[in-house]
């Protein structure tokens, strides 16, 4: 019988646990403070009675959590994956014309009969391929001068790397400068600029700086240029940066 009980120590107040006239199993007091025994056949005993009285709701809750996992599972690895990649193979020649600066074609149609980014985009919705084609569309359409769908599919991208969090915020900053919206393009530009890449993020302070003189905002642009100079003293914007420095300075 002992392998069939477990000990639960009296804590305290509770006086269901506490000695006021039970007994134990020799049929003595129970004292203050000590152990009682919960015989876990009982404990086993009500699960099974539980179980038989709900055996429906058990079964049917079981049958449910196994079809949603039969389901994820059928979702992920039976559609999703072949779509992924489906997707990845039908853009190597869109990004073919993409790296040959043939920014229309790789859009619509880059040729034997491959799906271009804008269909990659909508055909494989969901995967990483179509958002990946997002993210070529936005950068194809800001270089073929149609700034606002450059804008609209680089907002549909999702960033998971260090990277394109950073170029998308500069391209779409980009846009926006295009555009005329001058302040937009400082707003993303300070986003890219966010960073510490050493390549990319002393070209964002640059763009930056630019176009805060442009605007006339020469504060701005003076301190953009002196966290190039300060933090990114090897940068190909460094020696410009310091120009500019002496320039501002004395203005």
């Amino acid at each position: 019988m002992a392998k069939n009980r477990q000990f639960i120590r009296n804590s305290g107040e509770n006086k269901g646990y506490r000695g006021s006239g039970q007994t134990n199993d020799e049929n003595q007091p129970i004292e203050e403070g000590e152990e009682t025994l919960v015989d876990i056949v009982e404990v086993k005993e009500h699960a099974q009675d539980y179980f038989e009285k709900n055996q429906n709701l058990v079964l049917g809750v079981l049958v449910i959590a196994i079809l949603a996992l039969g389901g994820y599972l059928g979702y992920k690895y039976g559609y999703k994956a072949p779509r992924q990649k489906a997707g990845m193979e039908a853009m190597y020649k869109a990004q073919y014309q993409f790296e040959r600066d043939s920014f229309a074609l790789a859009l619509t149609n880059p040729g034997e009969g491959f799906e271009g980014f804008l269909d990659i985009a909508d055909n494989y919705s969901g995967t990483k391929a179509g958002n990946l084609a997002n993210y070529y569309s936005g950068i194809s359409y800001l270089n073929l001068g149609n700034y606002d769908a450059a804008i609209e599919y680089l907002e549909d991208y999702t960033a998971h790397d260090d990277i394109t969090p950073i170029t998308k915020a500069g391209a779409i900053g980009d846009a926006y400068a295009e555009k005329g919206d001058l302040d937009k393009a400082a707003s993303y530009y300070k986003k890219a600029a966010d960073s510490n890449n050493e390549f990319l993020t002393p070209y964002y302070l640059n763009k930056l700086a630019v176009l805060s003189m442009k605007n006339g905002d020469n504060e701005t642009a003076l301190a953009q240029y002196e966290k190039i100079a300060a933090d990114f003293p090897q940068s190909n914007e460094a020696k410009e940066a310091n120009k500019y420095i002496t320039i501002l300075k004395k203005s």
